[in-house]
């Protein structure tokens, strides 16, 4: 079970996640919670200010965050024996990360490492106090670290997990520190080395960690918990009249968390793939709804059209040449030259003298332009985003590509590429019509329709 930083968000929540568990005792989960909502962007602010800020600052914010968990304390746990240890947690986490912060600040250097512990801390704060307070409602849980399960490379940041020491470790840790327990809560995003220095996932890795313990425990399901009743036709906050798809495939999961979905981290898939694990995605707010129930592709899936995501800021790269540029060696230098700054690209267009990449905005763009323009001409074009129709054989189905693009007559189609796999039909348009076309697209393809 995993809960995410809205299900956990303040103490009403944290109750009715006490249900949930409760319900669910006699399977023995494995509890993965995210920081409380908005706490690790305080946490990113507290790493800039660690270099651009004052020392006053970084203890203002400290204390904003110590306040808000030491307030969850008091409101959650009433019983002395459980309320006085949740203080002295939040106390020593907040006390390190106080003092990390100021060190950061004296030195006027915010290493990687540092940084690593630093946005790690909303997770530790939040799995304390949910730890103590499901133990006082007397639900026997026992605490493990999620470093000592959750294995990476030195990339640490973003680090990339070593599944064969996962599965190795996950079960030992859980059942060591599970041993006479009804369950066992642990953090989501925070991970280490294979020398047991901090990493993390990177942003929203908490799914991603709930997908590996449950690989590496054969589990019998994974649960995502929510804001929202499971994955829908397109994102409720820019569309109208969206609804919650009852089943999808893995590969359509996969597909709408690449090309910008946010319900599920985009490495999550991944892990349940390897051990045919179902994943649902279930509202918090609405325990009572179905969800969504990602599985195996099957015949009980159906083709067509499943969803609309995006990616709101994207950039087009067009390179020029008046060299063959379809040849082999001439992409595969285009294409050395992304992978050397580590930037993925998603859309790719080719002609007899163009090759057009989408990428979305990065921090390494300059470097990369300065590199390709050794031997093409480049031009960038900004403020564009990249919508995706994904579902089952969606590039198959006959009339697609006229019902989608039939209903766009009047707005700029920049490029279009369809999926090897046939699973997605995506384009480019200006970013300032974004939410106008998802809408008119959304209605073109599902009003009226029965639910997949």
């Amino acid at each position: 079970m995993k809960f995410g930083g809205t299900s956990v968000a303040d103490p009403p929540a944290v109750r009715r996640i006490r249900g949930l568990i409760r319900d669910r005792l006699g399977k023995r989960p494995a509890i993965v919670v995210s920081a409380l909502s908005g706490v690790t962007d305080a946490l990113y602010r507290l790493c800039e200010m660690c270099m651009n800020g004052s020392e006053r600052e970084i203890t203002e914010l400290v204390s904003s965050i110590r306040d808000r968990h030491m307030n969850m304390v008091h409101e959650l746990i009433s019983a002395p024996e459980y309320s006085l240890p949740a203080e002295e947690d939040v106390e020593k986490i907040c006390g390190e990360l106080e003092l990390l912060s100021l060190s950061a600040c004296h030195l006027g250097e915010l290493s990687d490492r540092t940084k690593a512990k630093i946005i790690s801390c909303g997770e530790y704060l939040s799995s304390r106090i949910i730890h103590r307070y499901l133990n006082a409602e007397r639900i026997r849980t026992a605490f493990a670290d999620a470093r000592k399960m959750i294995i990476t490379d030195d990339e640490i940041l973003k680090g990339n997990p070593d599944m064969d020491a996962i599965c190795s470790s996950v079960p030992a840790t859980l059942r060591e520190a599970g041993e006479d327990c009804d369950a066992v809560i642990t953090q989501g995003f925070v991970s280490s080395d294979s020398h047991g220095h901090a990493t993390v996932l990177g942003r929203g890795g908490s799914d991603y960690t709930a997908s590996m313990i449950g690989m590496a425990i054969n589990a019998e399901e994974i649960e995502i918990w929510t804001d929202v009743d499971g994955v829908h036709t397109s994102d409720p906050r820019k569309v109208k009249g969206t609804r919650s798809l009852s089943h999808i495939s893995f590969e359509e999961a996969a597909e709408m968390a690449h090309f910008g979905a946010k319900v599920l981290h985009p490495s999550t898939i991944e892990p349940a793939i390897r051990k045919n694990i179902p994943i649902k995605v279930l509202n918090s707010m609405k325990p009572e709804a179905s969800g969504t129930t990602i599985l195996q592709d099957s015949y009980a899936i159906s083709s067509g059209a499943k969803s609309i995501s995006c990616k709101e800021n994207i950039i087009v790269i067009n390179i020029f040449s008046t060299k063959m540029i379809n040849t082999f060696g001439f992409l595969n230098k285009v294409f050395e030259i992304f992978g050397k700054y580590h930037v993925p690209v998603d859309l790719i267009s080719t002609s007899e003298a163009n090759v057009s990449i989408t990428l979305e905005n990065n921090g390494k763009l300059d470097e990369i332009v300065r590199e390709l323009s050794g031997f093409a001409e480049i031009r960038v074009e900004n403020d564009k985003a990249q919508i995706s129709v994904i579902g089952k054989e969606v590039t198959n189905i006959k009339g697609m590509f006229r019902k989608i693009f039939g209903s766009l007559l009047d707005y700029k189609i920049y490029m279009i590429s369809q999926g090897a796999s046939g699973i997605n039909i995506s384009f480019v348009i200006d970013r300032n019509k974004l939410h106008e076309i998802m809408n008119i697209l959304h209605k073109e393809l599902f009003e009226n329709e029965g639910s997949n």
